[in-house]
């Protein structure tokens, strides 16, 4: 009998211990070579544990247990050997046809049954039951369109993103009932991290608002030829992104982090996306943002956004970072005052786009409006800075051609100002 024993992985450095999040395999089932067993949290992703062999599996923990990085948490029996996948035989019949002189012959003709399906009508695949189970989802509230009926995770993405009737869901009935779960790796950290932004810095928000009425022209014009050339949709967060490079080549404070006694301005803009993710909040990087393609932006948050989605996303996706962008609005955030991501020194709130009435030349027009916030730490960024920099955001986003222009108009640049 030969046993491997498989250890947990290091996630990254400074990552001493994980939890089981769940077991993919159950004790003694047959696992194949790099087959996914279990999924493993740690305080900042969600990786999936691999068989290294083939063999019977033999679980060593169980769902939601702690356990150190390098211990042994299972061992695969490689002496066992699993089945082979069985073909159904062609099933030969005899048909019996009507030749031209009207004599009858009969012949074989080979067939292959069809497979049985396996699948229950209104059951969730693995993939949506994991994210319904999350979000506490009733099957019974799910329209399935997979094959039978079958509930697949697109179909919850879809009816999450379209908001549920909560009374439906949950059938609150009034019960003095409580549940208690344990914190996940991921919130427990992010909790910590939130209170010692709160605890160490001298956090102020300062606020403006764009009429997004340049954007929405522009990209009602070329939304199509865009996503036709690149495979990508045009969307809001590119040019927030190539805005807020600019704006921080002309305030690099607000691109700067305290190292004890020093403060470190870099030179580059690796930004920061936030993307709330099925186990929270999780801040994917770009880098050197500032050297992007509007259609680069849009492709490297989308291919991120999938990945955090999937919980696939990985410390190094997130390591680093000068400059944090988060997008409220797409939840219908009006305003808020977000939270600076450390040891970052500022980062960017967008807000939903809502019409309003504003007096442009003394008349009254009703324009797309977003609010924008600028938290910062101001022990390194004064206010004139954290304005300023609102400004410039706002100053090209309503004037986008100032992106090609280091910020400044094509007068500006003309005239040499």
């Amino acid at each position: 009998m030969a046993i491997l024993q498989q250890k947990v992985p290091s996630p990254g450095e400074s990552i001493t211990e994980v939890v089981i999040a769940r077991w993919l395999k159950k004790d003694g089932e047959y696992v194949e070579k790099d087959e996914a067993i279990a999924e493993i949290d740690s305080d900042k992703a969600t990786l999936t544990l691999n068989a290294e062999e083939n063999g019977a599996i033999k679980l060593m923990a169980n769902d939601g247990d702690t356990v150190k990085v390098g211990q042994v948490v299972c061992s695969i029996d490689t002496s066992v050997k699993g089945e082979p996948k069985k073909i159904p035989a062609p099933v030969t019949t005899q048909v019996t046809a009507k030749t031209e002189n009207k004599e009858t012959v009969s012949k074989p003709v080979s067939s292959t049954p069809k497979p049985v399906n396996t699948y229950v009508s209104g059951l969730p695949s693995p993939a949506a039951k994991k994210i319904m189970d999350e979000k506490n989802i009733s099957a019974e509230k799910m329209n399935g369109t997979g094959k039978d009926g079958r509930i697949t995770k697109t179909d919850v993405l879809t009816a999450l993103s379209k908001g549920f009737d909560t009374t439906a869901l949950h059938s609150w009935q009034g019960t003095r009932e409580a549940e208690s779960k344990k914190m996940s790796p991921l919130r427990k950290k992010l909790s910590q991290r939130l209170v010692a932004v709160k605890n160490t810095t001298a956090m102020l928000t300062t606020f403006n608002e764009i009429d997004m009425s340049e954007i929405y022209s522009l990209r009602a014009k070329y939304k199509e030829k865009f996503k036709e050339k690149y495979g990508i949709n045009l969307g809001f967060m590119s040019f927030f992104t190539k805005a807020v490079c600019e704006a921080l080549y002309h305030f690099p404070a607000v691109n700067a982090m305290i190292d004890g006694d020093n403060i470190v301005y870099y030179k580059y803009c690796d930004i920061g996306i936030a993307v709330s993710a099925p186990k929270g909040l999780v801040v994917p990087v770009l880098r050197n943002a500032e050297s992007m393609t509007l259609a680069q932006i849009e492709t490297e948050i989308k291919n991120l956004a999938v990945k955090a989605r999937d919980n696939k996303i990985e410390v190094k996706d997130m390591e680093g970072g000068t400059f944090t962008i988060t997008n409220g609005g797409v939840f219908g955030s009006l305003m808020s005052t977000p939270i600076i991501n450390p040891p970052q020194s500022a980062i960017l709130g967008m807000h939903n786009v809502v019409e309003r009435p504003i007096a442009v030349n003394g008349q009254v027009v009703v324009r797309p409006m977003m609010y924008i916030a600028l938290s910062y730490d101001h022990r390194i960024i004064d206010g004139r800075e954290s304005v300023g920099f609102l400004v410039k955001i706002k100053e090209m986003c309503e004037n986008p051609s100032r992106m090609l222009f280091g910020g400044k108009s094509p007068a500006e640049v003309l005239l040499g100002f």
